[in-house]
């Protein structure tokens, strides 16, 4: 709350105008009581020179027994006024309006004149249209102003208000009772000026402000939309979250995706209440225990598309290049998107980055893969549904358990809500978006286009994933560019019959020749099924006779490291453990799985 919030609800409800009384302290002013004139808040701005920011605090005459009552952070015993009846308010964020309005109210009726005043005829229109003197009590419920006009149903209202201490659910409770007691009601005062306050109930508002209100509720009711201050638009949102408007979960999310419709795409209300709205309505359907394709209606597209980018970069392999080139520009920013390499040729560009990505999963560090370096794991935290909204929970507590994806689960057990996720918290997108620059920088110089970017060192780990992308196009474009020599099959036949009959007529019979069927040697024996190609095979083999693979490398343009992560991945299911140990970019095979390897390789020792 901010102090102007406390100076409009002094003027709106009391007819209180903020006086400045001292022409050399400008930071300073008062508000009086309207009847006695008598000092009810000292008001204070000072500038802070180090943070460039304005404090404001005011010395609030309601009576000290407010600090014993209220345990609130921003209330401190008096810093100007002396005496048992002051006290200290500080506006910042932590600031509550509700608990300010009802400190101030309580100073207005401490500080009300007891008995009667006499008001004359000149002060007090009658409603015969003529003046009178009159006489009217200020009793200890505290003073109204004169020309005032309360409903009596805005009175009840009020009685159902408890101006004792509050929780946050205790506030929700009065809310959802003083909900149901207004739930028919309409008034025909429209709406004027602006309301502004962190989760609004009825309490904050002025009488007038009430009217206006409901006035305007009555209108949307009809799906008539008008413009309403936003935080006067929350509180109905708050009355369709509980139930107010509504018979059944169902309904609830219907009205709240017509005031979407009717309110929000009018483009009366902000970016910030849909975000709250999206958030809200799904929260609300997991909570009351609706399936999960329900709930995944009102979830926000941002989070679903974030959860869908996470499935296809943690699993490559399973989807295609354009599926996993959006998956990267989702978490890496617009920029790949629009990278001059997929200017100059979308398909090609989708599938360079994909294969740079697909070949970089294998990159580990501690232990740890790419994508858990950069996204961390699945983590189960405390989930705390609608809890920015004034909402009262409800008091079932049975089990519920909502998968809204493969990546995201809620659950409640034990009447706590948990959700399984990966959480933005824990990523290092500096990390990911390093790989997709690097990736980007080498691929422009070997596409010759855009303006080329600097390399980084602290991305150089990323540099064979990207290269060995690089070869594969470089090979797959080598391949297409090579003639295609086209055969008719449809003369072969007659070949075939006259070949075969020149033949026989040179025959002549001789002993037959035994037919020369020298084994294939051992190591050409391989077996078929394996996951590997004659270079993977030739290194191993090497490395089995203890021989240095350096040249097999270098003659097949590899590198050492990529050749270790790439037999690794192929070996994974047979061995179940790393054979290939790269340092220093020298190969050596782990001693245990030696044995392994001569038996996968045909069966014959090495050595």
């Amino acid at each position: 709350m901010e102090m102007s919030e406390l100076i409009a609800y002094a003027s709106e409800k009391y007819q209180i105008r903020e006086e400045r009384k001292w022409a050399d302290f400008p930071g300073f002013s008062v508000l009086c009581h309207p009847q006695t004139g008598k000092w009810v808040a000292l008001l204070m701005r000072q500038w802070d020179t180090e943070t460039g920011e304005e404090i404001e605090r005011c010395d609030l005459k309601c009576g000290s027994g407010a600090l014993g009552r209220l345990s609130k952070p921003y209330l401190a015993p008096p810093l100007r006024m002396r005496g048992g009846k002051w006290i200290s308010v500080a506006f910042d964020h932590r600031t509550e309006s509700g608990v300010v309005r009802t400190l101030f109210d309580a100073a207005i009726r401490q500080n009300a004149p007891h008995g009667y005043t006499l008001v004359l005829g000149s002060q007090l229109p009658s409603n015969e249209g003529t003046y009178k003197e009159t006489a009217l009590p200020f009793a200890e419920s505290g003073y109204r102003p004169p020309k005032e006009n309360i409903p009596q149903r805005l009175r009840e209202l009020r009685r159902l208000y408890d101006y004792g201490p509050q929780s946050e659910q205790s506030k929700a409770r009065i809310f959802y009772r003083q909900a149901v007691f207004m739930r028919d009601y309409e008034d025909d005062l429209p709406w004027t000026g602006d309301f502004v306050c962190y989760f609004p109930t009825y309490q904050d508002m002025t009488i007038r402000q009430l009217r206006g209100y409901f006035t305007w509720r009555a209108a949307v009711r009809r799906g008539d939309f008008r413009p309403i201050a936003a935080s006067a638009a929350y509180i109905y949102i708050y009355e369709l979250l509980n139930g107010i408007e509504a018979d059944s979960p169902k309904e609830v999310l219907e009205k709240l995706r017509a005031f979407e419709t009717g309110y929000l795409d009018s483009g009366i209300g902000d970016g910030r209440m849909r975000t709250n709205l999206r958030r809200w309505m799904l929260e609300y359907a997991i909570l009351r225990g609706l399936p999960p394709e329900t709930a995944r209606q009102f979830a926000d597209e941002n989070l679903l598309a974030r959860d869908a980018a996470l499935a296809a970069l943690k699993k490559p392999d399973t989807c295609d290049d354009p599926t996993l080139f959006a998956a990267l520009c989702a978490l890496g920013g617009k920029k790949i998107a629009e990278t001059p390499v997929i200017k100059a040729d979308q398909r090609r560009g989708q599938s360079l980055f994909s294969a740079a990505w697909r070949n970089a999963s294998a990159y580990r560090r501690k232990e740890k893969r790419l994508f858990t370096l950069c996204f961390g794991k699945k983590s189960t935290r405390r989930w705390y549904p609608l809890s920015n909204a004034v909402f009262r929970a409800p008091s079932r507590v049975e089990e519920i358990d909502c998968a809204l994806s493969d990546q995201r689960r809620y659950r409640r057990k034990n009447g706590l809500w948990q959700v399984t996720a990966y959480d933005p918290l824990f990523f290092d997108l500096a990390l990911f978006r390093g790989f997709l620059r690097e990736t980007d920088a080498r691929l422009r110089r070997y596409l010759k286009t855009g303006r080329y970017l600097k390399e980084n060192p602290a991305h150089a780990w990323a540099i064979p994933y990207i290269d060995a992308a690089i070869e594969a196009d470089q090979k797959e474009r080598e391949q297409a560019a090579k003639p295609t020599i086209t055969i008719d099959f449809s003369g072969l036949e007659k070949i075939r019959r006259e070949a075969a009959g020149t033949r026989d007529s040179l025959l002549v019979e001789e002993e037959p020749e035994e037919a020369d069927e020298a084994a294939a040697p051992a190591e050409d024996r391989t077996a078929a099924d394996l996951p590997l190609d004659a270079v993977q095979v030739q290194i191993l083999r090497a490395l089995l006779q203890g021989k240095d693979a350096a040249e097999i490398i270098k003659a097949n343009h590899l590198m050492p490291s990529i050749a270790a992560d790439f037999i690794n991945e192929a070996l994974i299911d047979e061995i179940g453990d790393t054979v290939l140990r790269c340092e220093d970019d020298h190969l050596t095979l782990a001693e245990d799985y030696i044995e392994d390897l001569r038996i996968i390789l045909g069966g014959y020792s090495y050595g």
